[in-house]
């Protein structure tokens, strides 16, 4: 995703100021070349003395008049633009927590139990105050087309805040350099209108949904009386662990393994079986599932939506 792409508030300030000093840049750019070329060219072989006091005019206009002018003009944009980045919500802002792990982002909302992983909810058109922190390393929370980076750093609790103007997933990235798996660790924001989004936050407070066939009930089966509880949450059910990311909408994510890889049965599979072939470094060890139940395990996963 491009930041000069923005479909957010925060962003499109970005894009403005950018083009701003792009110009600005080009303008300088092909001042330079013009007066580089009529030197070279035009004044070739003709007599080059000048009046006394024209070259001091010509540097004080040109060298330090209209740079002085310049660089009030963006440092005035550039005090404007962070003071609107940097203005908070209003007290009824929805509000979202989230927390930056070696490689994946936990998503939860104040006064809901449940949580998700890599995906994240807002309203368009409204303001959303994020509130950002890290469980290990430094991180940093950037989606390119909605707003700047905020770096996550231990033991702070740092927010932004995210605006969409128009409906849409928006792809966010971990911006800071934290280990092997920087790279996969990716993630999206969805917006969309306020009725989806309130079904949202209903289903991150509910139960999983419950199987309907019978691999299915054999695949959650395996799943609680497996290791796959020792570190997972399935909402609902006996596995409430906290290790890894809560599963209960496991099946409805855009990817797996933080943007690893796409979010099918096959790489799901894969996943289960050894992780680290798909995301080498990454804290989920290989499961020990018996090769006749595996189906079943991802049958149930892939419901969980």
């Amino acid at each position: 995703p491009s930041a000069l792409d923005p479909a957010g508030t925060g962003a499109a300030r970005i894009a403005d100021l950018w083009w701003v000093l792009f110009w600005i840049s080009a303008a300088v750019f092909a001042e330079v070349m013009v007066l580089l070329v009529w030197a070279l060219v035009f004044r070739r072989g003709r007599d080059t003395r000048v009046r006394h006091g024209q070259p001091l005019r010509f540097v004080a206009i040109a060298g330090a008049g209209v740079p002085l002018v310049i660089l009030v003009v963006v440092y005035a944009l550039g005090l404007r633009d962070l003071a609107a980045l940097g203005a908070a919500p209003g007290r009824d802002a929805p509000t979202i927590e989230v927390t930056g792990h070696k490689w994946w982002w936990e998503v939860r909302v104040p006064g809901i139990d449940g949580a998700t992983a890599n995906e994240l909810h807002i309203p368009v058109g409204e303001r959303v105050r994020v509130r950002l922190r890290t469980a290990d390393v430094l991180h940093s929370f950037w989606v390119p087309q909605l707003m700047p980076k905020t770096d996550l750093i231990a033991g702070e609790m740092r927010e932004t805040w995210l605006h969409a103007e128009r409906a849409g997933r928006y792809r966010g990235q971990c911006a800071e350099y934290c280990g092997t798996q920087h790279a996969h660790m990716a993630f999206q924001v969805i917006a969309e209108p306020r009725a989806q989004f309130e079904a949202w936050l209903a289903r991150l407070g509910a139960p999983a949904r419950e199987p309907t066939t019978e691999a299915e009930r054999r695949g959650r089966q395996a799943f609680v009386q497996g290791s796959c509880a020792g570190c997972h949450t399935i909402r609902g059910t006996g596995a409430d662990a906290r290790v890894g990311p809560d599963l209960s909408d496991v099946g409805a994510r855009w990817s797996i393994g933080a943007g690893a890889v796409p979010n099918d049965a096959g790489h799901l599979g894969g996943w289960i079986v050894n992780p680290q072939t798909v995301k080498p470094g990454s804290y989920m060890p290989p499961q020990p599932v018996d090769a006749q139940r595996l189906p079943d395990l991802i049958a149930y996963l892939r419901s969980l939506e």
